[in-house]
């Protein structure tokens, strides 16, 4: 199970040590559904399935792309290149579109669906490390405790929820899903996948991935779990990591299992 450093190093200390703590949430171990290939080059920023399709955005200074991928042979079907000076973060599918963030410069793209050409851009402040959606909004993270809800028509900021993990406020949220109600957010350098509430911000639970992480066989320390995509038609889970060699498809047990 994950250590208590691994997220401990990501609080933000806010409370003093005369205040109560609240409990650490609960750790569950996901169950492994399906195992499928994934492009070891790719330095994974962005997953998502949208109308049974998988999209997936990668990382790094001229090696940053927007990709269709084949789920179940791994096989690159479309492609556009961001150019060499960025560095892609995570990407929302949104209507006929799919939106994506840069890591700094503060430039978001839209691309149309499926075929990725090149519609529009947009602006937002600060970094870019991943976004969904609520059905309402699209929401941002930035590597802060705050994750920022977005108008997709403006692209404006209309709300801020502070993420707090045993009342603390959590860093180094990165790649995000909402799942059936919550929203899943890997935490950078970590094997853990935050359960967020959104209402509130208060982090229910924690998935363990340290047992795929293990089983990726990646000895890059940079070589992180990341990439988060929930196919909400089929109702199914799939989670994999910078570089990985697999993409996994898990199960969670049932709330309060």
């Amino acid at each position: 199970m994950i250590r208590a450093l691994a997220l401990a190093v990501l609080l933000v200390a806010t409370t003093s040590s005369t205040q109560e703590t609240p409990p650490r949430p609960p750790a569950i171990q996901p169950t492994l559904v399906a195992t499928y290939p994934h492009d070891t080059s790719a330095f994974t920023e962005g997953l998502l399935i949208t109308n049974g399709k998988l999209y997936e955005s990668t990382g790094r200074e001229g090696a940053s792309y927007i990709r269709q991928v084949d789920l179940k042979t791994g096989k690159v079907l479309h492609q556009i290149a961001l150019p060499a000076p960025l560095f892609g973060e995570g990407i929302v599918a949104w209507n006929n579109e799919l939106r994506s963030v840069v890591w700094h410069g503060g430039q978001g793209y839209r691309w149309s669906l499926p075929k990725l050409k090149r519609l529009g851009t947009f602006r937002y402040d600060g970094e870019g490390w991943a976004m969904t959606d609520d059905g309402r909004h699209i929401i941002l993270s930035d590597g802060t405790p705050v994750l920022r809800f977005l108008d997709p028509v403006t692209m404006k900021v209309v709300r801020r929820l502070t993420v707090t993990y045993a009342g603390q406020p959590l860093r180094q949220i990165n790649e995000l899903e909402y799942v059936e109600g919550e929203i899943l957010a890997n935490i950078w350098m970590t094997p853990a996948i935050a359960r967020i509430d959104p209402a509130t911000g208060v982090v229910r639970g924690i998935i363990d991935l340290s047992v795929l992480v293990a089983a990726a066989g990646v000895v890059d320390r940079d070589a992180v779990a990341n990439g988060i995509a929930y196919d909400r038609t089929a109702r199914k889970l799939y989670v994999t990591g910078k570089n990985w060699p697999k993409l996994y498809e898990i199960a969670l047990p049932p709330q309060g299992g």
